[in-house]
């Protein structure tokens, strides 16, 4: 049986679910945000062991906790819908022990073979981290500062003409005021730049800044398992200059993805590095220069990847299915 931990508004489990439902492999989707809504559940434990039972109420669908063979911790979203409204004070207290009864079960469930984790992933995500193990890797990296002093970014600046400037967690702003979203794309900047700009603007908060390197193309590297699979992205092509720094900005403006063949050399390393983290999938970005360096930016342990199979036809929705499986059909 397989647990799918996700949310209704995501279309990602879909492609994988018609996998298991064609191979005749259980399997229960939990929408995490109507937990208290849409389920009824049961943990318990007593000098016998321990176990639990969730019912979906709508499909009258069941999942033991002793049947579950391997999770896919999608997109969960924290509890919100609740079947009685009380006062604001009372909803958020209640919400908040349901969100911390999907983490006790999230951690009892941590032997349990699984793409994704709420566990590890977000210690894997952690830019630090990933380019330390990239280096171990014999990945190439860029110059990179994460700091509140000023100096830091200008002695950065010594070294490179150019740089990019990122946000840290990658969380965009939502202005309520203006029903507007913000996200926070990299910029590139001149380093003659960084000195026009005064000390607080650094000292009131971390700034994350890298050398630019200059880019024939980019490349998505997705790692399910054992399995690569790498969609090249020509966003030096596009005719404005938006989506060249960043492609995420390119997506309206023609962005092309191609199925790309990664030397093994890079392709063992990408494994390793993912492995090391602790993951059994990543979403990797990678730099390739135009004199052909393999640069590494960062790491997604629960990167988008759908975008990419419906552009490149290439099976990711299968290769997963088949991760989650326990006898994995042949391709």
């Amino acid at each position: 049986m397989v647990l799918i931990f996700t949310n209704k508004e995501d279309v990602h489990p879909n492609l994988v679910i018609d996998y298991l439902s064609e191979w005749g492999v259980p399997f229960f989707r939990l929408n995490t945000e109507e937990l208290l809504t849409e389920y009824s559940f049961c943990w318990s434990a007593d000098n016998n062991g321990c176990d639990f039972e969730i019912i979906n109420r709508e499909n009258g669908s069941i999942i033991k906790g002793s049947e579950i063979t391997s999770l896919w911790d999608r997109r969960p979203e924290p509890p919100s819908s609740l079947p009685i409204r009380n006062t604001e004070i009372i909803n958020n207290h209640i919400r908040e022990e349901a969100l911390e009864f999907l983490r006790y079960l999230r951690y009892y469930l941590d032997n349990i073979p699984s793409i994704g984790s709420i566990v590890y992933d977000r210690v894997a995500s952690s830019k630090m981290l990933q380019y330390k193990v990239a280096l171990d890797c014999g990945l190439s990296i860029p110059a990179t500062v994460f700091s509140n002093r000023k100096n830091a970014f200008e002695l950065l600046g010594g070294l490179y003409q150019d740089l990019c400037v990122k946000g840290i967690g990658g969380h965009g702003v939502w202005d309520a005021g203006n029903m507007a979203d913000y996200v926070f794309y990299s910029s590139k900047i001149d380093s003659g730049e960084m000195a026009a700009i005064p000390e607080e603007a650094f000292s009131q908060t971390v700034s994350f800044v890298q050398e630019y390197v200059s880019k024939s193309f980019e490349l998505r590297v997705t790692i399910v398992g054992e399995d690569v699979f790498t969609a090249r992205i020509d966003n030096q092509e596009l005719e404005e200059d938006k989506g060249k720094v960043d492609w995420r900005q390119g997506y309206d403006s023609g962005l092309r993805l191609s199925e790309f063949l990664l030397p093994e050399t890079i392709k063992d390393k990408c494994l390793t590095l993912v492995h090391a983290l602790g993951l059994n999938f990543g979403c990797i970005d990678l730099i390739v220069r135009p004199d052909g360096e393999y640069i590494f930016l960062e790491c997604n342990p629960n990167g988008q990847w759908l975008w990419v199979e419906l552009e490149t036809g290439m099976k990711i929705s299968k290769s997963i299915a088949r991760f989650l499986t326990e006898n994995k059909p042949i391709i």
